[in-house]
């Protein structure tokens, strides 16, 4: 059916593919090891206030939304308040947890999911790199860290605060250095 020439044409090239992919197939399988290995620095924690079932865990589970008077009195929800509570976010039952929209307990390390469903473009910037601060290495087998929100952001009270203005520069004097 073929030459000899067209079978040795078509015995180079396939011997040709398997030299490619002999090369490359590998790399395909480590790659992921090469990967940058992402870490999240653990979102602060108030001292004396985490973790929080240890108060929690013995009290009864209240849903209404409420002022606290008792505790938390330094908390100030103004995080579409209107509209939000402390079990929006807060798993009732295990509240050193946050609970996802669909009901998935996570870790306060994993907060930027939680943020991430009301807050997508500003989650899809920070993903991305544009929104947030990250350390670390940005191509190649390096550690990369990123913050979270909540280094940023009062999760209870998400804008910034009024920031005083520092002083101007002092103007040099004509004399200076004479």
């Amino acid at each position: 059916m073929f030459s000899s020439r067209q079978e040795d044409a078509r015995t180079n090239m396939n011997r040709s593919f398997a030299t490619v992919i002999s090369l490359f197939l590998p790399l395909l399988f480590t790659f992921p090891v090469l990967a940058v290995v992402d870490e999240y620095t653990p979102p602060p924690m108030t001292e004396g206030m985490f973790p929080c079932n240890s108060c929690h865990a013995s009290m009864e589970v209240n849903r209404k939304k409420r002022e606290l008077k008792e505790e938390h009195t330094n908390i100030q929800l103004h995080h579409a308040e209107t509209m939000r509570w402390c079990l929006d976010c807060h798993d009732a039952k295990d509240r050193d947890k946050l609970r996802l929209y669909d009901g998935e307990l996570i870790n306060f390390t994993e907060s930027h999911r939680l943020c991430g469903e009301c807050h997508g473009n500003v989650y899809r910037d920070w993903k991305a790199g544009i929104h947030g601060k990250r350390t670390g290495y940005f191509m190649g087998t390096g550690k990369r860290t990123y913050h979270l929100c909540a280094h940023c952001h009062d999760p209870h009270e998400p804008k910034f605060k009024s920031i005083k203005p520092e002083p101007p520069p002092h103007r040099p004097t004509e004399n200076h250095g004479k």
